[in-house]
């Protein structure tokens, strides 16, 4: 600040000072934000197509699994190789769609961006214990 300035132009030059240095804070968790939902796409994109392969690939296996279990039971107790075979498909598959809805209720998304808001914010509030000047 030069000397010449008055208290007008002091006054606008802080101001502008802290404008500048807000939108300077706010761009970069804004960049922040954009940065962690491409990682959070990305992530997403190559979790779907793991689990879809895995996917198909485990319905062959099970398919396979059962009718080898039905045609080692077929002349002695089919029905209860089928039923049975059939209660553990079910039952695997009730426990995994619990485990799955369960892990759905996670909040993860932004969760750095809303992080470092939420220290910012403290970080700008005025202690409520020390005097004003």
């Amino acid at each position: 600040m030069a000397a010449s300035e008055g208290p007008v132009q002091r006054l606008f030059s802080i101001a502008k000072r802290i404008l500048a240095n807000l939108v300077a804070t706010g761009e970069t968790r804004l960049r922040l934000a954009v940065l962690e939902l491409e990682e959070e796409r990305a992530r997403l994109v190559t979790l779907l197509l793991l689990l879809g392969l895995s996917l198909v690939l485990l319905l062959l296996g099970l398919g396979m699994l059962t009718l080898l279990v039905v045609v080692l039971f077929w002349d002695t107790h089919r029905l209860a190789a089928i039923a049975i075979s059939a209660l553990v498909l079910l039952g695997s598959g009730i426990g995994l769609a619990l485990w799955g809805m369960r892990l759905a209720r996670r909040h993860t998304l932004l969760k750095e961006t809303l992080a470092q808001l939420a220290l910012d914010r403290h970080l700008m509030e005025e202690p409520r214990d020390t005097p004003h000047r």
